[in-house]
């Protein structure tokens, strides 16, 4: 698609002609709508008493969200209360300013602001402001709001034992003529819209609330789906994913100019990315299940494996086997960083072939992580430089969990289901590709942790005080992860693997009462009727409520042996696993017989994938890793 006449719809109204005229400026045909006009409060008592408040020091902190709205209080105050007198006593309190406009504001003013928030200047970062430098508990805050409450704030504000103040100067009403944004309602409905810009939440809001009042909600978030949207900052960015709308591209400048260069410069691919993907998913949910040829890989050992069917021997694959350890993997990961791989189908689907082509092994795995699906969510995702991954805005308290958004499409992670096409279009149709996704308690634990844990404290506090909170959090997720997992059958994987890496933390009872109900939840969602691999580690007593909690196939760790862990499993489900990672680091010899002891446990029986119990180690030798795979096939030859 060209930049050239993209169809573009904007919802300013105080600078609507200036939207207009930058959006043409940049090629694009502008669809431009108001949608709201600013009412102020009448005889606004609130602000008058918060005055009041403020010059007989019963307020000590004052949060200072918007510069127009620094203005506007200041005069509302003024037609009552002396100017001066107001200033001063703002002057004398510890102020916090969101962002430069309020700062700006305050200075026209005469009054220095006593801290500033960072940048992106959300309300995120006001929190970690007061957490660094104004401890709140017992204190009286003053929020300066302009137009909508931010419940997220004031939530995170009264966590921190602040007594909250809110301030209104303005409501947020549709405009006297909706005529306009009407006739934008109807262009995205009907497809003639290639982009829609949002410069704040509050256009957003009085956007979905008209289509609402005409019954057209549905049909516009579904519509929204096609249309690339933009937003100019991750506060606006939060409140549109909680409104259920799709943030394709987000401004790292709150400017006007700068959001309408990245949207006509980006939209194109991305948009084209949007309608491809809906495209084969679409394709391939039907494909699925009306699939006429049976494809090359239906028969591979694999998944005759999988399905307990006979097989002429054992196959093979490893967890993580593309990896640190293999030189090819090393020289891509020198070139960029470990999300950035993630982000590049390309890269990720050369890496994923080069592993198992070098190591011969019986099935391919997609090049991903657990974590990624996490960011459309809420998060903020990080991979430190031999830290592993850190989330700087973990889920602590109850409220928390208010602001972890539950997917609503696939669309902000399509990079992996380019992986999954990519990798299978360019693999052998023998080879099975498998997909996988983090299990609910272990993408829980990473999302409160914040990262790794040895003991779990903040993940078991909240779920033993607080279920009701870890509920909603499992709900989510689950209703995350079952979409994530049932596109990337729909991509083209031909078995997915669930991966409950942390869940050996647990005792059977809180296996049980915290995780079980949920992991059977997503399980029973996933579409496609083809394999699914359920592995844990950690905690041996748990796999009998594996089993139970669902999967075609269980994965085990080395911590039992493989015939006790089929007994207590059952015999009606495959096994997957289990040598010991280390095992790799032994001489050869020590090798082969330890795969050699794995394979007369299984004694043939059908369903046996051998596997290790967790993932390669970069320390381990290559050439170790492929006598494995060479040993597996040789000695299990029926």
């Amino acid at each position: 698609m060209s930049t050239v006449g993209l169809h573009i719809a904007a919802f300013e109204s105080r600078r609507g002609e200036e939207m207009a005229r930058l959006i043409e400026r940049h090629g694009g045909t502008p669809h431009v709508s108001p949608s709201m006009r600013e009412v102020p409060i009448e005889e606004n008592k609130q602000a008058i008493d918060f005055a009041h408040r403020l010059i007989t020091a019963e307020i000590d902190v004052v949060i200072l969200l918007t510069g127009v709205g620094v203005e506007t209080l200041t005069q509302v105050v003024e037609r009552h209360i002396k100017r001066e007198r107001f200033l001063t006593a703002l002057a004398d309190t510890k102020t916090i300013a969101r962002g430069p406009k309020p700062v700006a504001a305050l200075r026209r003013l005469g009054v220095k602001p006593s801290f500033q928030a960072d940048s992106p200047y959300t309300w995120r970062e006001i929190l970690q402001l007061v957490d660094r430098y104004v401890p709140l508990a017992g204190l009286h805050v003053g929020v300066q709001e302009y137009g909508i409450t931010n419940p997220s704030l004031i939530a995170g504000l009264e966590a921190r034992g602040a007594t909250v103040i809110p301030v209104q100067i303005y409501r947020w009403e549709l405009p006297i003529d909706t005529t306009p944004l009407n006739e934008n309602i109807c262009a995205i409905l009907d497809r003639k819209i290639d982009v829609a810009l949002f410069t704040s939440a509050n256009q957003a809001n009085n956007l979905l609330a008209l289509a609402q009042q005409q019954g057209l909600l549905d049909a516009l978030h579904e519509a929204l789906q096609s249309v690339v949207v933009a937003s100019i900052g991750p506060t606006t960015s939060h409140f549109l994913r909680e409104r259920r709308i799709t943030v394709d591209l987000e401004s790292d400048t709150h400017k006007m100019g700068q959001l309408v260069a990245l949207a006509t410069r980006c939209a194109p691919d991305v948009k084209a990315q949007k309608e491809k993907l809906s495209k084969f998913l679409s394709s391939q949910l039907t494909a699925v299940t009306e699939q006429q040829r049976e494809p090359a890989w239906q028969q591979s050992i694999f998944l005759r494996a999988c399905r307990r069917e006979p097989v002429p021997r054992t196959p093979i694959w490893l967890m993580r086997q593309a990896g640190r350890y293999m030189k090819e993997y090393r020289e891509v990961r020198a070139k960029t960083g470990f999300l950035e791989l993630c982000k590049n189908p390309s890269l990720c689907a050369e890496v994923a072939i080069t592993a198992a082509e070098r190591l011969d092994v019986d099935a391919a795995i997609i090049f991903s992580d657990l974590l990624p699906i996490l960011e459309p969510m809420g998060l903020e995702l990080e991979y430190g430089q031999g830290e592993g991954p850190i989330i700087h805005n973990p889920v602590r308290e109850g409220e928390d969990v208010n602001r972890i958004l539950a997917l609503e499409s696939v669309d902000s992670l399509h990079y992996v289901m380019d992986t999954v096409q990519q990798t299978r279009a360019q693999m052998a149709e023998s080879m099975p590709l498998i997909g996988f996704a983090g299990a609910p308690f272990t993408l829980a634990s990473y999302t409160i942790e914040g990262g790794g844990s040895r003991n779990f404290l903040h993940t078991k506090t909240l779920m033993y005080r607080n279920p009701a909170a870890w509920q909603s959090l499992m709900d989510r997720l689950v209703q995350s992860i079952t979409l994530y997992l049932n596109a990337q059958i729909a991509a083209g994987v031909q078995a997915v693997q669930i991966f409950d890496s942390w869940v050996g933390c647990l005792s059977c009872d809180d296996y049980r009462k915290f995780v079980l109900p949920h992991t059977r939840q997503l399980i029973q969602g996933l579409q496609g009727g083809i394999p699914v691999i359920h592995f844990a580690t950690g905690n041996p007593a748990l796999y009998p409520l594996l089993a139970e909690a669902g999967g075609d196939v269980i994965g085990v760790d080395w911590r039992i042996e493989l015939d006790a862990a089929w007994a207590a499993i059952g015999e009606d489900r495959g096994i997957m696993g289990n040598l010991d990672p280390m095992t790799l680091l032994a001489p050869e010899d020590h090798i082969r017989e330890a795969a050699r002891d794995i394979l007369s446990k299984a004694a043939q029986r059908a369903g046996h994938i051998f596997n290790l119990g967790h993932g390669i180690l970069p320390q381990i030798p290559v050439q170790n890793v492929i006598l494995l795979v060479e040993s597996v096939k040789a000695l299990s030859a029926r």
